[in-house]
Parts: C-alpha cells; sequence; structure tokens
C-alpha cells in the first residue's frame, strides 16, 4: 500500500504517460490503496494519485464492488447533456452527493458530468474492452480520466462557477460542510 499523494504534488497536474507493460505489482498497490481509504472511503484511483505517472485508473463505486481496472481509457462517445450528481434533496450545511477526492483531503464540490460514456480500455489481463457506462459510475470514471489528464475536479467545480465545500467532524463526529470563499 502506498500513500496518497495530495495537491499541491506537481504530479497531479501532470498528464499520464500510456502504458506500454502492464505493471500487476502497481495494480496490486492501487487496489490495496483504495481499499485502506477511510473517512472517506474512495470509490476511484488513478495512478497519478499514488505518484505513478501512468494512465491506470481502479473504481469500486459500492462496498459490495469488486475493483475494476481501467488501462489508456480513451472515452469514444458521450452523451453532450450535463447533468448535477445531485441537484435536488440538499440540506444547510449538508449538501448531499458531492464530489470529493482523495487527493484533495475534506474538499468537496457538485460537479455536472455527462450521464453516459462508451469508453475504450484494457483491463489487467491485457483485453481490450469497449464498454458503456452510466450513472455514478460514468461520473467515477470521468473523474478519473481527468486525473490521468492532469486536472482536479475542484477545477472542474469553478469552470461551472459551482460552490466548494470543506467539510469537517463536529462534537457528535457528523461530517459538517462550509463554503470556501473563492
Amino acid at each position: 500500500m502506498t500513500k496518497i499523494v495530495t495537491a499541491p504534488s506537481e504530479i497531479l497536474s501532470q498528464k499520464a504517460n500510456p502504458v506500454k507493460k502492464i505493471d500487476l505489482k502497481l495494480i496490486d498497490d492501487m487496489k490495496q490503496t483504495l481499499l485502506a481509504a477511510k473517512d472517506p472511503e474512495g470509490v476511484g484511483l488513478a495512478a497519478p494519485q499514488i505518484g505513478q505517472p501512468f494512465s491506470i485508473f481502479i473504481i469500486k463505486p459500492t462496498l459490495k464492488s469488486t475493483i475494476k481496472v481501467f488501462i489508456n481509457p480513451k472515452i469514444i462517445g458521450e452523451i453532450e447533456e450535463l447533468t448535477p450528481l445531485d441537484s435536488k434533496n440538499k440540506k444547510k450545511n449538508h449538501p448531499s452527493r458531492l464530489e470529493g477526492c482523495l487527493s484533495l483531503p475534506s474538499v468537496w464540490g457538485e460537479v455536472k458530468r455527462k450521464p453516459l460514456l462508451t469508453l475504450s480500455f484494457l483491463d489487467e489481463k491485457g483485453k481490450n474492452y469497449v464498454q458503456t457506462f452510466k450513472g455514478f459510475v460514468a461520473i467515477i470514471i470521468q473523474h478519473e480520466i481527468d486525473h490521468l489528464n492532469g486536472i482536479l475536479f475542484t477545477k472542474r467545480v469553478l469552470e461551472q462557477n459551482g460552490q466548494l465545500y470543506k467539510s469537517y467532524k463536529n462534537e457528535e463526529g457528523e461530517d459538517v460542510f462550509e463554503e470556501i470563499e473563492i
């Protein structure tokens, strides 16, 4: 397991290199690192987030999901319409379903992402796939592909004139979200 790189580390703003030879040790390290991420639990991890400049990411959308590996991913089709992750069901000081990042601890923001995309990629065995993803999985994939392009989600929030939040635990151990003034 490797420590997760946090902003403003330079590797997080660099474009990842294509994978020429699959490194199963690196992929296993990424899996162990993602599984160890707590508070918050991670749903995805890109190789640059553990200091490796390669075009690889993994996702685990739910606690029961198996980890899926994506090597040299390319979006080959997507729906043009952007939709917010969850535009309703907001509570004061506790926006729901915010996007966060293991490389930006305690920072959150609502990002509009495409609801559907088609991706070409290799798995860890080198098998090529072309697959369509929708909903939460499509959102995770877009977030991770941004990492491979050197883009953090905060840039997307700011491009969309959205709001960033800082979270902390209150005395009861509950998450509280406060707006970050920009």
